[in-house]
């Protein structure tokens, strides 16, 4: 387990270098750690941030795909199963729409972000609420809620469309393309801690969950606390997801490709899987993000993330389910 999460974090380490050297502007070392000279503000003020929040986006998603997965027990459920996109793509939409962009009360994020994940969470809180009234709280019940609730969010998001003023259309579909900023320092420290948290609980729970995957009557029987067990891991995936979204919008594939990838080479322990998924989740999304910043150079414009991801994604997950198809 240590080898497999110190060559996983070496990744990281990697992309990470690469991230903060390369970009849209070429820089040198000389100049880049030469104090009041513009290459030192790109690197330290622009790239260093933004870097540093790919990784943290990237480990969200990826360590929370991981653990849905295993709790709903469905290879296909990621980070956004729980209605999250859908309700943070309603909040952020909303805000764009009201053209609302500051809040006096909370001036290291944007009215967005604070609407986003306020949206996500409360959408999880529902969908939650649903599966437990539902099914008993059954994982197949809060699944299809959650697609429900996606679907209800598309619609309204639509009808909100069609209301505002054009100019405004482009910023709501540009977030939700998925597109990391620069966001301040205490906002990146207040969000490394609540990943922190919500990461360090799942993995916690990592070794109830791999009893839950044997299935409730099991779980319950080896002494798994099954009902509270399975709401705690909910909370804490739908906590990480919700600030990562809220600072980033719907980045695709992510916490669905990289924990296939992690566990076709290590298997399904929740134990080892979870933290090299984030750790390769934040690899993944630091060199996409350091893709689409090169496109700069090319066309003059930066694409979002979220359409690197999920040019990359697509494809891969589709050779996957090929080669699992192909597999005697």
């Amino acid at each position: 387990m240590v080898v497999t999460c110190v060559v996983c974090a070496g990744a990281l380490v990697v992309a990470l270098l690469l991230g903060a050297a390369f970009g849209g502007e070429p820089l040198t070392l000389a100049e880049a750690f030469t104090a009041d000279t513009p290459a030192s503000a790109i690197l330290f003020s622009l790239r260093i941030p933004r870097v540093a929040l790919a990784a943290l986006v990237g480990a969200a998603l990826a360590a929370s795909g991981s653990t849905l997965q295993a709790l709903m027990r469905n290879p296909l459920a990621d980070p956004f199963v729980l209605g999250v996109s859908g309700g943070a793509a309603l909040g952020a939409t909303i805000a764009l729409a009201l053209g609302v962009t500051s809040l006096a009360a909370l001036p290291g994020l944007s009215a967005v972000s604070i609407l986003a994940l306020f949206g996500a969470f409360a959408a999880t809180l529902l969908v939650m609420s649903i599966g437990r009234l539902a099914g008993r709280g059954s994982p197949h019940t809060t699944l299809l809620a959650g697609v429900i609730f996606n679907a209800f969010a598309l619609a309204a998001i639509i009808f909100i469309k069609a209301l505002v003023a054009p100019d405004r259309v482009g910023e709501v579909l540009f977030w939700l393309a998925g597109s990391l900023g620069y966001e301040q320092p205490t906002t990146l420290w207040a969000t490394g801690a609540v990943q922190v948290l919500a990461l360090g609980m799942m993995w916690t729970l990592s070794g109830r969950l791999n009893l839950l995957t044997l299935g409730d009557e099991d779980a319950a029987s080896l002494g798994v606390d099954v009902a509270r067990t399975r709401t705690l891991l909910l909370l804490a995936a739908s906590l990480s997801v919700s600030a990562a979204v809220a600072l980033s919008g719907l980045v695709g594939f992510v916490g669905l490709l990289v924990p296939h990838l992690a566990r076709m080479v290590l298997g399904p322990d929740q134990r080892l899987l979870l933290p090299a998924s984030a750790l390769l989740g934040a690899a993944f999304l630091v060199l996409a993000d350091l893709g689409a910043r090169m496109l700069f150079r090319v066309f003059h414009t930066e694409p979002p993330v979220g359409v690197i991801t999920a040019l990359l994604g697509g494809p891969a997950f589709l050779l996957l389910l090929l080669r699992r198809a192909n597999q005697p």
